[in-house]
């Protein structure tokens, strides 16, 4: 049995595939850490990147890219007890190859390739077991929202939240991830400053976003828009607001936890299933931002979101069912059983 295993997390990031699944890795390695675990990263420069602005004290191990083959030669020159892999672009077969043996947590949110592991989570709110038969067989699986890893402060922050929602419209929470897929953030602010009055924007976005210049110039002579870069405080900011804009994937869970009337932008492929399934659940509005009429359901979403008491009443009570924001430490018990388990 390892008393303290050493953790080895394995997460993508980049441009096209932005900050989440680094973001989510850190929430797990959080909750593993304080179970006695020792974490460290893999970290090419897009994960070093976003390691410096969110969790500088994190050990690291160097990558030259999160390849493959890059991945698993820099695997081989590290000391770990133990694996999690949060990356699309890898299978069962990178898996095995890394792995080598040792226990195998597994972040996924697709289905759709096979994978080499002791423990799959899929926090996907309409997955099922079915959908990974054959896929992962033998692995314990974690389904649902009631896994995401979220960071403690927004299961903290609950109640509170609870306590305040129902107002009126005073500030706009705007966080369409930190790498700013496409400049979709300032698209979105530039059509909800049209319409606002005198309601405040709060707008998460990363150092690297490509709306970042523009909207500081926007911020310059507009006293409505708040720009929060790397953002350190987003359960705060989630709490304070009264709508939101955001994202599917990770940040999903965020708001749902604090019960945050929201308007979800499917901004990939991998965030379309659990968007539409918390549009049906009735937990959030939904659309695409692939979509040739875009510009259009955003205006009639974004009115209705800021205009209807009860559409957002209706949206703050089915969100507070999907998740209540303890999934990191109940995946990282999952997890160390796992590794107990193994000789």
């Amino acid at each position: 049995m390892i008393l303290r295993p050493r953790i080895l997390f394995i997460a993508n990031a980049g441009p096209s595939v932005g900050g989440g699944h680094v973001m989510r890795s850190l929430s797990l390695a959080a909750a593993l850490q304080q179970h006695g675990a020792e974490c460290v990263f893999l970290t090419a420069p897009d994960v070093a990147a976003m390691l410096d602005a969110f969790a500088p004290d994190m050990p690291r191990e160097p990558a030259a890219s999160l390849a493959a083959d890059a991945i698993a030669e820099a695997a081989r020159a590290i000391r770990f007890d133990a694996v999690v892999f949060d990356h699309y672009g890898l299978g069962a077969e990178t898996h095995r190859a890394i792995a080598e043996g040792r226990p195998t947590l597994v972040i996924d949110d697709l289905a759709d390739r096979p994978l080499a592991a002791d423990v799959v989570l899929d926090s996907g709110p309409a997955r099922t077991e079915a959908d990974y038969a054959g896929l992962a067989d033998g692995a314990r699986l974690l389904l649902g929202p009631r896994y995401a890893p979220l960071r403690p402060q927004f299961a903290a922050l609950r109640e509170q939240a609870m306590a305040r929602r129902g107002g009126p419209v005073e500030r706009v929470l705007i966080a369409l991830g930190m790498t700013d897929v496409g400049g979709v953030t300032a698209r979105v602010v530039d059509r909800l400053r049209q319409r606002i009055g005198q309601v405040a924007l709060d707008v998460v976005l990363g150092g690297g976003a490509p709306s970042l210049p523009s909207l500081r110039r926007v911020a310059a002579h507009d006293a409505r828009l708040h720009l929060h870069v790397d953002a350190q405080d987003m359960a705060e900011l989630t709490l304070q607001a009264d709508i939101a804009i955001g994202a599917g994937g990770s940040t999903s869970w965020e708001r749902c936890t604090l019960g945050l009337p929201s308007l979800t932008i499917v901004l990939a492929e991998n965030q379309r299933a659990a968007a539409q399934a918390l549009a049906e659940q009735g937990a959030t509005l939904a659309i695409d931002a692939a979509a040739r009429d875009f510009d259009t359901s955003f205006d009639r979403a974004a009115v209705r979101l800021m205009s209807d008491p009860a559409t957002r009443a209706r949206l703050t009570a089915a969100s507070l069912e999907v998740c209540d924001g303890l999934g990191a430490p109940r995946v990282a018990e999952a997890f160390l059983e796992a590794i107990a388990v193994r000789p």
